[in-house]
């Protein structure tokens, strides 16, 4: 790439119409990503008919800045209210609540929009600079890898469902059970669908997602009667941004590493950036000195998670722009939007008209930058939100759930599935099962059977052939070496408790017969 070139794309970003798309779309996806269930994504959606009306930079630019800005600011629901604003935030929303519990929520929300910044500014960068290598990279991956990743994310599991692993894994296995509803993915056949026309298409996360965060709070605030004033945690001070230096220095290597994993995932067509948030959470935990920590307001798994979100939203663009392949639901709404307006992204794009491409990938500096003053508005602004008495709140998020749970199909079904999401989720939360593994469980379940059931076709039912494929080979083998590190780190705790517990038996039947001793003389 030839200075000429960035020469040309930065005066293409400073047109004052393209600069005006870049606040406008920043601003609008800071509202959309603030309401519970109103995604990135359907942000991004409502925003084609407006771009019918641009040209194809300040079009594109619009988009990047709504979804950058959405996916930061899903973080202050989750945050404040215990709602996430998107999958993505479901992920780390327990931690970050826990801090608002404590009146750290001024950190909380600074960690989001800070690292948020951080990891998309090195997911543009990475996109600039070396974005046509991996998205060669990661047109060798086929079903087999796509697998292994998929149950990578699975895992994770284990790593934020709390110390009980067994319960984590049955709140798993109510996810995947959930995400076989619908048709069937080799024959057509309709599953658990009941007779109803609605489940043909499977089960939508985003109404579960409301209801089991949403909805089940709602009920549990009704159940320990805490509907009236001053029931909300404090927020503490709020300084936006203080202590963030602090937390670099302990924590140098967590936004290295959650920026790298997201650009890593994010760039992989078909993923997105909502998995490398799970993983990268997951990890931190894994690897983390103190994993203790995690689940009681610990910023170390926030750092990281919310570094790759951006920088996978960036690097989803790799594929996109470089081969015309989306790399998530956005970039394939984007990619829709250039062939509207002439412009067919692909390797001859680099060719024949490379100042383009290169503008788009400018825009995601302009909006990442947007980040610091935006976020730093945001974080001011926050306070007012726990200021407002719960009772008056309370139903303003109960609109925001039925909002959102009828506009991703504009059905009532999506408000009747968000309603018994929100009592099974009550339910769950009250006997000690985690709700965040339901949500990954329902994301991940269909690209896990769709990769398996086509490796499995490849393979001819052999199911080595998951292994002899060099990239399948070494996920495989990591992922096969952490499920049997977890195994046997279940069995060795369940074996120390039951030796613990045969030694509390035997001392307490040793003091009963002294007891019964002493008292025959």
């Amino acid at each position: 790439m030839t200075a000429d070139i960035l020469y040309h794309s930065l005066g293409m970003i400073l047109d004052p119409v393209v600069l005006l798309s870049i606040l406008l779309g920043a601003v609008y996806g800071l509202f959309i990503g603030a309401l519970p269930g109103l995604t990135a994504t359907m942000s991004t959606a409502l925003l084609v008919p407006i771009t019918f009306y641009m040209d194809p930079l300040p079009a594109i630019a619009l988009i990047v800045a709504s979804t950058a800005m959405a996916i930061s600011a899903g973080d202050i629901p989750g945050t404040l209210l215990r709602i996430p604003g998107t999958p993505a935030s479901a992920a780390y929303t327990d931690e970050s609540y826990q801090m608002t519990v404590k009146g750290k929520a001024s950190q909380a929300l600074s960690l989001g929009f800070f690292f948020s910044a951080i990891g998309g500014l090195f997911g543009a960068t990475v996109l600039l600079l070396t974005g046509p290598l991996l998205a060669r990279i990661s047109l060798n991956f086929s079903s087999f890898e796509f697998f292994w990743l998929a149950v990578l994310g699975l895992l994770t599991c284990a790593l934020v469902s709390g110390s009980n692993v067994a319960r984590g894994f049955v709140s798993l296995m109510l996810g995947l059970l959930i995400a076989t509803v619908g048709l069937d993915v080799t024959t057509g056949a309709p599953r658990f669908t009941f007779g109803q026309i609605e489940l043909m298409g499977g089960v939508s996360f985003i109404p579960v997602m409301i209801g089991m965060f949403a909805f089940s709070e709602i009920l549990r605030g009704f159940t320990t009667n805490k509907i009236g004033e001053g029931t909300m945690p404090q927020l503490g001070r709020i300084v936006p941004f203080k202590g963030i230096g602090e937390l670099l220095r302990k924590y140098p290597f967590s936004a290295i590493r959650g920026a790298t994993l997201g650009t890593t995932v994010g760039a992989l067509p078909g993923v997105g950036g909502d998995l490398a948030a799970w993983i990268a959470y997951g990890m931190s935990r894994r690897f983390s000195r103190t994993p203790e920590k995690y689940g009681t307001g610990h910023p170390e798994g926030l750092i990281e998670a919310t570094s790759s979100n951006n920088a996978g939203l960036s690097s989803a663009w790799i594929p996109a722009l470089v081969f015309g392949i989306p790399g998530d639901a956005v970039t394939a709404i984007a990619v829709g939007v250039l062939f509207m307006k002439g412009v067919a992204p692909g390797p001859r794009l680099f060719v024949e008209n490379p100042t383009m491409p290169t503008a788009i990938i400018m825009t995601f500096f302009a909006s990442n930058l947007l980040l610091f003053p935006l976020g730093f508005i945001a974080i001011k602004v926050a306070r007012h939100v726990l200021s407002i008495p719960r009772s008056v709140i309370v139903p303003i998020i109960l609109i925001c759930c039925f909002l959102g749970s009828y506009a991703v199909n504009n059905t009532l079904f999506g408000v009747w599935i968000m309603l018994i999401a929100g009592i099974v989720g009550y339910l769950m939360e009250r006997n000690g099962f985690p709700i965040a593994p339901v949500i990954l469980g329902l994301v991940l379940g269909p690209v896990l059977e769709r990769n398996f059931i086509m490796s499995m076709q490849i393979s001819g039912g052999n199911l080595l052939g998951f292994f002899q494929r060099p990239i399948a080979c070494g996920l495989g083998v990591v992922i096969c070496t952490i499920f049997i590190f977890v195994l046997l780190k279940s069995i060795r705790s369940w074996l120390t408790g039951a030796s613990a517990r045969r030694r509390e038996d035997l001392l307490t039947n040793a003091e009963n017969v002294a007891k019964s001793r002493s008292g025959d003389h």
